[in-house]
């Protein structure tokens, strides 16, 4: 049987409707350009995330702070070693069910007039003046459009086509939990180091759930331990919540009808986050002829937090930027965020080493808990505030200032 194209010819064909794809889809179809926004999601289903926007994004996106999410004004750090440290935020950051997230982004990018189409497709075929794109689940519908984006995460199947695949070392692994939670009431938002990985867990209520997780390098990657680890936090979570005094790090064995409980009501995810190395991040092309990689799907990812909505939506506006100007996508993103990124690669061994024979989390968390300086600035990290490139400078100067 012949195929046959099923929709007039778009300029721009763009796979995967999260933050990324569906804010370059906005900025393009405000500007008369014909998009074809591609969501192969499930209804309802979420995207594996933490769901935390930073208050860097908020700022430079406001626009965000109209979707429904949950403000987040204070936080919670546990060392590897159970120690804590309260953090009062001076800017706030959001968390948000990514279903809703996404939806409100796509939202968007429909009414400034981007055509979504709720199908999953593959990359057909590419001909001399133009990409063909195929879905595939129930029948079988073709797409031509003249410029090709991925934004369709770390395991986009187009960026490894156009730009190669990339090593477990640079793959983080993410999974967790969601449980319910009462709409009305408060919980905190937790961040614990590991003690015997290089990662950490967290817990982030949202509107009506808490996101647990856990997150640390796919070639590290032991599930077993991991998924043991994280539920001995997320018994921490709950037994905190009825004594304070209570370990982040409880034994299994002691909470067996907590976790019975738990268990009878979560809904498991899991993820694949971009950790590229410095060297990918120099060599790897993010663009070419005709087509464009962003967000995850480019590696635009934070390797010390695994933090990627901020990069996901710059990458989009700067293309569309690119696009529209006839620029240069490429320069734009590396001369706008790829130092930082590649400081962030840079420090993540540091940052998950050890600091005078103490895992450096420990150190860091010792220290702020009796400096000023130090604890303002690792507030400031965490609502992504702080920079990696100035992070020694900043240190420097603040550690001068008095406890």
């Amino acid at each position: 049987m012949k195929s046959e194209i099923r929709n007039p010819k778009s300029e721009v064909l763009i796979i995967g409707a999260g933050p990324a794809g569906s804010f370059a889809a906005e900025i393009l179809a405000k500007n008369n350009v014909k998009v074809t926004l591609f969501d192969g999601r499930p209804q309802d289903e979420q995207k594996p995330c933490g769901g935390g926007v930073t208050s860097k994004a908020l700022k430079k996106y406001p626009q965000l702070l109209q979707a429904t999410g949950r403000e987040i004004n204070d936080l919670e750090i546990f060392a590897p070693s159970g120690r804590k440290l309260y953090l009062k935020l001076a800017e706030p950051f959001a968390i948000y069910s990514r279903s809703v997230f996404d939806d409100f982004l796509r939202d968007r990018a429909e009414k400034a007039g981007a055509e979504i189409i709720k199908e999953k497709v593959s990359l057909h075929k590419q001909e001399s003046d133009s990409w063909i794109l195929k879905s595939y689940g129930k029948g079988e519908n073709f797409y031509r459009g003249d410029f090709l984006i991925a934004a369709d995460g770390a395991n986009s199947a187009v960026a490894k086509k156009l730009s190669g695949n990339l090593a477990k070392s640079e793959m983080e692994v993410a999974f967790g939990y969601r449980v319910p939670f009462p709409q009305n009431e408060s919980a905190s938002t937790v961040v614990a180091f590991l003690p015997d990985f290089a990662g950490y867990a967290w817990a982030f209520p949202r509107v009506n759930e808490i996101s647990f997780g856990i997150a640390t390098s796919q070639d590290a990657f032991n599930h077993e331990k991991l998924d043991e680890m994280l539920w001995r936090f997320m018994l921490g979570f709950y037994r905190q919540r009825e004594n304070p005094k209570a370990k982040i790090w409880q034994n299994v064995n002691e909470n067996i009808e907590l976790k019975k409980d738990l268990s009878a009501k979560i809904e498991k995810y899991a993820a694949r986050i971009p950790g590229l190395s410095p060297e990918t991040l120099a060599n790897r092309k993010t663009c070419g002829e005709n087509w464009a990689l962003l967000g995850d799907a480019a590696g635009f990812a934070d390797s010390v937090t695994g933090e990627g909505i901020y990069y996901a939506l710059r990458s989009a506006e700067l293309f569309a930027e690119s696009f529209l100007q006839n620029g240069d996508y490429e320069t734009l993103w590396r001369e706008d965020f790829g130092r930082e990124l590649k400081r962030a690669s840079q420090m993540r061994t540091r940052f998950y080493g050890e600091f005078f024979g103490v895992a450096f989390s420990e150190r860091m968390i010792q220290f702020a808990r009796f400096h000023n300086g130090i604890q303002r600035t690792l507030g400031e990290l965490v609502a992504g505030d702080q920079g990696y490139i100035d992070l020694k400078r900043t240190l420097a100067k603040r550690a001068l200032m008095p406890f």
